[in-house]
């Protein structure tokens, strides 16, 4: 768990000159395609990272694939933009920003967009028990106030791996909860002044043992080790850039 050298990367990029906009934007557009095709692949979208590029930076349409697919990987570029803009504002994270995240992710169905299920849900293949609905308001307003303990009293990896892990656990929506959660990841991780991560496709099986090591031990390790690693290497490839 190295957090410390986070920390040293941290102030070491805060030392650099900034990007120009241009260059920014540029490197945004580059994870964003990535991000997208991978957030989606782990939720069993079929999409190559090639084809979910063609459909965001061409408009091309790909015959073969459903456009169900076409629209999950819209979707996801269009509320990682609207992350882009609220961590811009450095606004808070509040039950607003999270439907609206989850309305962007879920394009592709007006009906359940931005709102809380009303029906109860399992994960195949996990033991944890998901909450029944009617606790799902409570259990997420709870959440979203003991978040701003958590950053107060760890570091901001270890308070945003914990919200993430609970966040799954209360399984708000009908659909769009990984992909919802993942780009809350990001959202904290950026207005915290680090970069976004991308949980790989290939990383699935590592990232799905960490909600089995949580939700049998209540330990959040696993997934801060995975996220600390990302960061770790996203910072040094950045710093790398501007140098």
């Amino acid at each position: 768990m190295d957090l410390k050298r986070i920390d040293e990367l941290q102030n070491k990029l805060e030392t650099l000159r900034p990007l120009n906009s241009s260059e920014l934007k540029r490197l945004r557009e580059e994870f964003m395609i990535e991000n997208t095709y991978d957030s989606n692949a782990i939720e069993g979208n079929t999409l190559t990272l090639r084809e979910t590029s063609l459909i965001l930076q061409e408009g091309i349409t790909i015959a073969e694939k459903p456009i169900k697919e076409h629209l999950e990987a819209i979707g996801h570029r269009d509320a990682f933009e609207y992350v882009i803009s609220v961590a811009d504002k450095n606004n808070p994270l509040t039950e607003q920003v999270i439907k609206m995240i989850h309305s962007l992710v879920l394009m592709n169905d007006a009906s359940s967009r931005g709102v809380y299920r009303n029906v109860p849900v399992t994960i195949l293949g996990s033991t944890n028990e998901l909450p029944q609905p009617y606790l799902v308001p409570k259990l997420m307003e709870t959440l979203i106030a003991e978040y701003d303990d958590m950053k107060r009293e760890k570091h901001i990896i270890e308070a945003i791996a914990e919200f993430h892990l609970r966040f799954e656990g209360i399984h708000p929506f009908i659909d769009g909860n990984g992909r919802t959660g993942r780009l809350m990841m990001n959202l904290e991780l950026i207005k915290a002044g680090l970069m976004p991560i991308n949980i790989k496709f290939s990383d699935r099986r590592k990232y799905y043992e960490c909600f089995d090591d949580y939700f049998a031990n209540g330990k959040a390790d696993a997934l801060v080790n995975l996220i600390a690693g990302y960061e770790i290497y996203e910072l040094e490839r950045y710093i790398n850039i501007l140098q």
